[in-house]
């Protein structure tokens, strides 16, 4: 369970990426010697971009989930310049860096991961959380090859029924109800899983253009070219992921998520295995031992504190 923590138990390393508002730490923690990351957040930032909401929903909502391909949250505190959330380390690096050093994955490489994030997609919905934010970057990779579903800066708890408004997600990755403010929910999150998918396999996303408002066009065109070599198990369920008519889509039909976690392209796979770390992973990221943070690039710190907030003006009391 997540709980309130003490920054000074913390003994701060090297830092493993940025955010919106701050960034990630490697961090001790002296009471039980263990690795966890440390997500710093500038509270005059979040204050001035109206963000309040927003952080407090980020760490209300990591507080419910717990599951093996989420990142998990084990904590959270303040002091007058950041909030912090306490996260589990995940030092195998971001899912992107090793895509990109590949150029693609193979079929098994890909597969391996889109059923982890389907699964965590599932769970986080059947918590009503859409995560709204899919892209490789926001997958880790841990040192047994698994991988973890990371930040839910985006992330937001639709009722059933309801829908949400807001433009949010990388540009490629937007699913097309986003772009014609319909209002969406959680098949956003499977739109994603099928642009992840492709580009996981083909090395770069089905929608590409240098300029936003032609990925946009060719989102709405909704042409998608699989080369030769796509498996054709993996082209049906992308092909299925990828229907802008969201009453014909997988994960949104009357068998929800099963559709897409029994498919057909994943049946060498058994989730209760995959989810136990039973099956040997197609590919472990190289590192000298689990707490070696060398898969991340190096980010300098910035020396200067941020400005610090009045007690009297703290949104963040509670934390």
């Amino acid at each position: 369970m997540a709980q309130q923590v003490q920054l000074a138990d913390f003994e701060m390393g090297r830092t493993l990426g940025c955010g919106s508002f701050g960034r990630v730490k490697f961090a001790k923690y002296k009471p039980d010697g263990k690795f966890y990351a440390v997500k710093f957040m500038k509270k005059h930032e979040i204050i001035k971009l109206k963000q309040v909401d927003h952080i407090n929903n980020e760490k209300r909502l990591m507080a419910q989930i717990s599951y093996p391909f989420v990142v998990n949250m084990m904590g959270y505190c303040k002091d007058e310049h950041f909030v912090y959330i306490v996260m589990e380390s995940i030092n195998g690096g971001e899912l992107f860096t090793h895509l990109r050093r590949a150029r693609k994955f193979s079929d098994e490489q890909s597969k391996f991961y889109a059923l982890q994030v389907a699964a965590a997609f599932a769970h986080i919905h059947s918590k009503n959380i859409i995560h709204r934010d899919l892209k490789p970057e926001n997958i880790l990779m841990l040192p047994n090859g698994y991988s973890k579903l990371t930040d839910f800066g985006f992330a937001k708890i639709i009722e059933p029924g309801t829908r949400t408004y807001t433009l949010c997600g990388t540009p490629e990755y937007i699913a097309p109800e986003v772009l014609l403010n319909k209002g969406h929910g959680k098949p956003v999150d499977w739109w994603t899983l099928g642009i992840l998918i492709y580009e996981m396999i083909c090395g770069q996303p089905p929608f590409c253009d240098e300029d936003p408002m032609g990925i946009y066009q060719k989102i709405l065109a909704g042409k998608v070219y699989f080369p030769k070599y796509f498996d054709k198990n993996a082209k049906a369920l992308v092909k299925k992921l990828l229907v802008a008519d969201l009453s014909k889509r997988f994960g949104n039909l009357k068998d929800g998520s099963a559709d897409i976690l029994k498919h057909k392209w994943f049946e060498s796979y058994e989730l209760s295995k995959l989810e136990a770390f039973e099956v040997p992973a197609p590919y472990k990221p190289s590192m000298k031992d689990e707490n070696d943070t060398s898969n991340y690039e190096d980010i300098p710190d910035s020396k200067e504190p941020p400005p610090a907030v009045a007690a009297s003006q703290d949104p963040f009391l509670d934390w």
